[in-house]
C-alpha cells in the first residue's frame, strides 16, 4: 500500500477515460489497479475458468525447438546455453547503456488452453549469475485463427548489475495489449479469446564466457473470469493457522524511495519475504550488506530492490515477485488464480500459505482501517468460524500484522472483477490472483493440494 499512484493505474484510467464509461466497466483485469496501488479517497480449474501449464521436466526442456540451448538433467532439470545461436546488442532504456550479448533460445510447443482465455500471465523460475539475463516472450493464437506478435512478458535478471529488470510498455496488436505482466484481450465482450500460446526464452551471457542462466520453470496461467461484483459464498471447512513470520511494510516508510517510493508501497515484496522465510530461506549477511544497518528487517528492503520493475516503477509486478522467491535454494513460485476460499483451505491444510491480491474501500473490509486500489496480503489460516487469518503488511508494526478478516467480506473483495470505488465509479478487481511459493520437493500432501488447484 502506498500514498502514490502507480503508473499502471494511471494508464488504465487514461484508457478508460478515452474509451468512455462503458469501456471502463469492461476493462480487462490487466488494466485493473494493481496490488501496490495504495489507499484511495469450487476451484477455478474445476469450473473451467483457469488453465495452468508449466514446463519443468527434462522431457519438457527437450520438447519444443532449441537454438543454442540444451536440457540438463539432475535434481532439478533445467535449460542452459550450450553454444550461442548468435550475438545481439541490447540498449537498456533504464541505464542508457548498449551492451553486447551472446544468446540462445528455446521455444515451447504450442499449448492449447483448456480455457479460451481473456488473459494470460507468464511466470518463471531461474538462476541468472552476474553476466547473464533472460527474456520471456509469448505468442498467442485467437479463436479467429489469427496470431499475436511475440510479446515481451519480461526482461529479467535476479541482480541489477548487468541490466535493469523490466516489463515493456506499449505492446498491442489491435486486439490484445500487454499491461506490464499480463496479456489481455482488449474487448472481452467481442467473443475474441486466446485459445493457444507458445513461450519463448532467450538466454543471454557475456560474450566469450562459459556463463549461462539456468531456467527451471516457465509457463503461464490462462483465464477467463466473468465480470462479477459478488461471488457465491463458500462453506467453511478448515480450522488451521500456519506459523508465518510477520513483517510490516510500514516499518520501512521513507526507506529507499528509489524503489517504488519506499516502504509504504512494499506490500508485495513484504508478503513475498514472509513466505520465503516461512519455507526457511532468507538472504545471507553478504547479500544484505548494502542495506543501511540502522534499518530493521533489512531483508524486506532487499526484497523490494530485487522485485523492482524499472518500467512499471514499482515492486508489484506479479511474475517478478515469483521469480525473486525462486532465486532461493530449491524454491518454486508461480502466479495463478484460485476460485474460492475452499481452494485456499486446501493449500493451508497442506501447509502452503498464499499471497493474494485484492482491492477495496475502507467500509468493505471490517477491521482493516484503510481502503486500497490494490494490496497484497499473506493468507496463513482460518479460524473455527471460517474467517480468514492474514498477515497484512499494511499494519503499523510487525506485532500488528496478524489480522482476522470476516470470511464473506474477504472472499468477495478478492474474487470479484468489478467494484465501486469511494466515488461510486465502477472499477476493476483482480479476480482471485495469488502467488504460490513452495519447495522443489513438496510432500505428497502438498503435491496433491497444488494439483487440486491446478498447479504442477
Amino acid at each position: 500500500m502506498t500514498s502514490s499512484t502507480p503508473r499502471r493505474t494511471v494508464l488504465a484510467a487514461a484508457l478508460a477515460a478515452a474509451a468512455g464509461t462503458a469501456a471502463a466497466s469492461t476493462a480487462p483485469a490487466a488494466a485493473r489497479p494493481r496490488a501496490d496501488a495504495g489507499p484511495e479517497a469450487g476451484t477455478a480449474a474445476a469450473s473451467g475458468l483457469v488453465d495452468n501449464r508449466f514446463w519443468t521436466s527434462y522431457t519438457d526442456w527437450r520438447c519444443g525447438s532449441s537454438a543454442g540451448t540444451r536440457a540438463v538433467a539432475g535434481h532439478r532439470p533445467g535449460l542452459v546455453i550450450a553454444a550461442p545461436a548468435g550475438r545481439l546488442d541490447y540498449a537498456d532504456p533504464h541505464t542508457g547503456r548498449t551492451s553486447t550479448w551472446d544468446y540462445a533460445t528455446w521455444t515451447s510447443p504450442v499449448h492449447t488452453s483448456t480455457v479460451p482465455a481473456t488473459e494470460v500471465i507468464a511466470s518463471w523460475n531461474a538462476d541468472t549469475p552476474a553476466g547473464t539475463w533472460i527474456a520471456i516472450e509469448l505468442r498467442g493464437t485467437y479463436n479467429d485463427a489469427t496470431t499475436t506478435p511475440w510479446f515481451v512478458m519480461g526482461r529479467w535478471a535476479s541482480g541489477d548489475g548487468d541490466i535493469r529488470r523490466t516489463s515493456v510498455d506499449d505492446q498491442n496488436d489491435g486486439k490484445s495489449s500487454v499491461w506490464t505482466d499480463t496479456l489481455s484481450v482488449d474487448d472481452t465482450t467481442s467473443g475474441l479469446r486466446l485459445v493457444s500460446y507458445q513461450l519463448r526464452l532467450t538466454l543471454h551471457r557475456t560474450p566469450g564466457t562459459a556463463l549461462t542462466p539456468t531456467v527451471w520453470r516457465v509457463g503461464a496461467m490462462a483465464s477467463d473470469i466473468p465480470d462479477r461484483f459478488t461471488v457465491p459464498a463458500s462453506v467453511p471447512g478448515l480450522d488451521r493457522e500456519l506459523t508465518v513470520p510477520r513483517y510490516s511494510q510500514n516499518t520501512h516508510v521513507g526507506q529507499y524511495p528509489e524503489y517504488d517510493n519506499g516502504g509504504e508501497a512494499w506490500c508485495s515484496p513484504t508478503s513475498s519475504q514472509m513466505i520465503i522465510e516461512y519455507w526457511g530461506r532468507r538472504p545471507t549477511p553478504e547479500q544484505l550488506a548494502w542495506v543501511n544497518p540502522a534499518f530493521a528487517d533489512p531483508q524486506v528492503c532487499h526484497a523490494a530492490r530485487f522485485t523492482f520493475d524499472h518500467q512499471y516503477e514499482g515492486c508489484g509486478n506479479w511474475p517478478f515477485n515469483a521469480a525473486y522467491a525462486a532465486t532461493y535454494p530449491d524454491m518454486n513460485a508461480v502466479v495463478t488464480r484460485l476460485g474460492s476460499l475452499t481452494d485456499l483451505e486446501t493449500l493451508i491444510r497442506a501447509g502452503i500459505p498464499a499471497i493474494t491480491s485484492q482491492s477495496f474501500h475502507k467500509e468493505e473490509l471490517t477491521g482493516a482501517g484503510y481502503g486500497t486500489a490494490g494490496h497484497l496480503m499473506t493468507v496463513i489460516g482460518f479460524t473455527p468460524d471460517g474467517d480468514v487469518i492474514a498477515n497484512d503488511p499494511a499494519s503499523p508494526s510487525n506485532e500488528a500484522v496478524r489480522r482476522v478478516y470476516r470470511r464473506r467480506e474477504w472472499e468477495n473483495i478478492w474474487l470479484r472483477t468489478k467494484r465501486y470505488n469511494a466515488s461510486g465509479k465502477v472499477v476493476s478487481g483482480t479476480g482471485g490472483v495469488c502467488y504460490l511459493y513452495f519447495p522443489d520437493r513438496p510432500t505428497p500432501a502438498q503435491r496433491k493440494a497444488l494439483a487440486a488447484v491446478g498447479v504442477r
